[in-house]
């Protein structure tokens, strides 16, 4: 379940909460008039199914509450209640296979920040990978590959490509590219300060290394792997079942690629790091290519299901409340004027995109 936490201007909370009313899967409906300050407004709480949350969001952004109020949506991790648990049944689908396109950008947004938090977590994790590399230590190769945070960037080209976000596109490639610059650089002289202190040296690069030699020597497999990742990455984010990602980070060799390349070239071994450089493209490619696919499909997948099973009701008649109750009238007593009727619903979330962060 989601919570939503709105704050609506005064005049245009009954429509807001007529097109809760009218949604299927949501339930636990307050609204709490006059209470809000800064917008002033009534504060309107509601949960809803996260496989009916997408296309609400949509809705109220629609409505142009984000602009003159404010939408808030919280992951709900347990809630005891039988009309919550109506609600799931009510909304079509499966809340695992739901895509919300708002948490997604967010998260992406988050993530392909060029920080310095950002830049040295992969600037560790491409040291800890040159350790690895030299001595020949995979579990020293498996750590660094669980400590770089290069996922971020990667999922953040994908979704901006399919919601055409060029500003989250570029964000995210500077984060990628410059964040991975710096920490080759800064590994490089890692590597040269740990040759003057003696603990690395020539033979170690040159030496056959067979638990590490993968590195520098990309093939088909190097694309297929990252690939495979890439789509485990995209569907965990997606899913919001983070714990996948550690799976995905110690599957493909982009910041052990990384460190090998720097070290190499600390030592003038341009064979080395040229390979390292091919591995460390083909696994940053894999990764952004299955991103991009696995989004489409999912989203191609949600609209076609959202056109035959919508959740927002359509405002053209009563029976478009799919039997929701009409909450807005008295009970008992005749039906006086409604609340004005929403905005017309559409098929899901390719009608529209998230707005774009700088």
């Amino acid at each position: 379940m989601l919570h939503l936490r709105l704050i609506v201007p005064t005049d245009r909370t009954d429509e807001v909460v007529h097109l809760l009313e009218s949604t299927v899967g949501t339930t636990h409906l307050v609204v709490m008039s006059g209470v809000a300050r800064d917008p002033a407004g009534d504060m309107v709480l509601c949960d809803v199914a996260r496989e009916a949350g997408d296309e609400l969001i949509g809705a109220l952004r629609r409505l142009g509450i984000d602009k003159s109020g404010s939408i808030t949506v919280e992951n709900m991790d347990l809630t005891l209640s039988a009309h919550a648990d109506k609600a799931e049944e009510e909304a079509p689908g499966e809340g695992a296979d739901a895509v919300l396109w708002e948490e997604l950008a967010e998260a992406t947004h988050e993530e392909s920040t060029f920080s310095v938090t950002y830049v040295a977590f992969l600037a560790v994790a491409t040291m800890l990978a040159a350790c690895g590399v030299m001595l020949d230590n995979a579990i020293l190769i498996v750590g660094a590959m669980a400590v770089g945070p290069e996922f971020g960037p990667l999922a953040g080209i994908s979704t901006a490509l399919v919601q055409r976000a060029p500003r989250l596109v570029w964000r995210s490639l500077v984060a990628l590219i410059g964040g991975f610059a710096v920490a080759m650089i800064l590994t490089a002289g890692f590597a040269w300060l740990m040759d003057v202190f003696g603990l690395f040296n020539r033979p170690m690069i040159e030496a056959a290394r067979p638990n590490t030699a993968f590195i520098w020597k990309p093939d088909a497999m190097s694309f297929v792997v990252a690939f495979l990742a890439g789509i485990a990455g995209t569907l965990s984010l997606t899913s919001a079942k983070s714990g996948a990602l550690i799976g995905v980070a110690i599957s493909v060799t982009t910041v052990p690629a990384a460190a090998n390349a720097a070290v190499a070239f600390s030592y003038s071994d341009y064979s080395q790091m040229s390979g390292s450089t091919a591995q460390l493209l083909a696994n940053l490619g894999g990764i952004v290519v299955a991103g991009t696919l696995t989004l489409l499909v999912q989203k191609i997948l949600w609209a076609a299901h959202r056109r035959r099973t919508g959740c927002v009701a359509s405002p053209s008649a009563d029976s478009g409340r799919r039997g929701r109750p009409d909450r807005s009238r008295p009970a008992n007593g005749p039906a006086g004027p409604g609340p004005a009727e929403p905005a017309p619903a559409t098929s899901g979330p390719a009608d529209y995109r998230p707005a774009e962060r700088d």
